[in-house]
């Protein structure tokens, strides 16, 4: 046995196009061989049948959030608020997650300004010391509409976890917000607003966009194009939008919230990201499209946890069950597919010669379980 290899045999070995019953080998923290059949070796671990699948990749996730700020008032130590949020992905089967973190708070309660230096220092500081079992990268999320989102952007954009970019919109009136009555229904009820303070803040937040929105959303693309940083669309919903996103080089639209936009997007390249809670609840809490109708469609390509982590793995099960699409197809939209749109071309599958990010998933009953969790080879969970 050679001393830096470990074996994996009795698994149903999860590929890109099909699923095979046999064994991995992992060498230095990547996958040297895999094999039909059980493996002889003295040292091979028996997974008993279940699952092994490629470790998940998570491109939009604001669950850091919920641990800064566990309860309304209460801002918790970011230190400890990242080590539990990490622990929450590796347990989910993240091994590669993309922090989504909010420049242009639109809540006029909100705390995501103030916090967000901290959130990034917490992050790259525990990432340093070698404190987090899944491996970060960080998504700012641009409001264009937000008087100081440019200034902020260009003071993140120098930061090398910054690995993809995102152009948001959420003035009311179009986009995620077509219906008003929608667009108060969230609002209102997340931010606890009385109608008058709801009438201020729609007025205020149609003003900044016309203020602010194009140039903002011009000058970040065109900083985006010249890194070479991967971008993403965010709530598209006509032909138009999606143009405007492909001309400036986006490689994903997330979260269309039209079929044309779905469509369009597939048409012209961009990979189509939509919310795995989408998948598991039946449809969007938004009143948008339905992401199944998407895979249905053969137009969804990424499925992202968005508020739930372990919505990754549940939305998979559930598009397994229901027969939406093949167990490997399933498996791509949360691994190997969000791995190539964001450029990281070394993990999200299981091959020879990537990095041996993997996930041992127990099927029972009425779910996918994640039983263990691998980061270049080395157990986490």
């Amino acid at each position: 046995m050679l001393h830096n290899e470990q074996v994996y045999t009795n698994a149903k070995i999860v590929l890109a196009d099909e699923v095979i019953n046999g064994s991995v080998v992992v060498r230095d923290g990547k996958i040297a061989a895999i094999d039909s059949g059980n493996s002889q070796v003295s040292h091979a671990k028996d997974w008993q049948g279940d699952y092994l699948m490629p470790g998940f990749v998570e491109l939009h996730t604001d669950n850091l959030e919920k641990y800064m700020n566990p309860r309304p008032g209460v801002d918790w130590p970011s230190d400890s608020a990242v080590m539990a949020h990490d622990a929450q992905i590796i347990g989910a089967g993240i091994t590669t997650v993309f922090d989504a973190l909010s420049i242009g708070d639109v809540n006029p309660k909100g705390y995501r300004l103030k916090q967000l230096p901290r959130m990034v220092e917490a992050i790259q500081e525990s990432m340093n010391l070698g404190f987090t079992r899944s491996e970060h990268f960080l998504h700012l999320r641009c409001e264009v509409s937000h008087e100081r989102t440019l200034e902020i952007f260009e003071q993140l954009i120098g930061n090398s976890m910054v690995h993809l970019v995102s152009l948001m919109d959420h003035t009311p009136g179009q986009r995620q917000f077509v219906k008003l009555e929608k667009y108060r229904e969230y609002y209102q009820g997340k931010y606890h607003l009385s109608n008058d303070e709801m009438e201020a803040f729609i007025i205020k937040q149609k003003a900044s966009a016309e203020q602010f929105s194009e140039p903002n959303r011009l000058a970040i693309a065109k900083i985006c194009q010249d890194k070479g940083l991967a971008m993403a669309s965010h709530d598209d919903a006509t032909t138009e939008h999606v143009e405007e996103s492909a001309s400036f080089g986006m490689s994903i639209a997330e979260f269309p919230t039209t079929h044309i936009a779905a469509d369009k997007s597939h048409e012209l390249g961009l990979k189509v990201l939509m919310g795995a809670p989408n998948i598991v609840r039946g449809g969007s809490h938004s009143g948008n499209i339905a992401a199944a109708d998407l895979v249905k469609k053969g137009v969804l390509d990424i499925l992202s946890s968005d508020y739930y982590p372990a919505s990754l793995l549940a939305a998979v099960y559930r598009m397994h069950k229901e027969e939406l699409c093949d167990l490997p197809s399933a498996v791509a939209t949360i691994s190997r597919l969000p791995a190539q749109a964001a450029n990281l071309l070394d993990r999200g599958e299981i091959r020879v010669g990537l990095r041996a990010d993997m996930v041992r998933v127990k099927p029972t009953t009425n779910q996918f379980v994640v039983a263990e969790v691998f980061n270049q080879g080395n157990r986490v969970f």
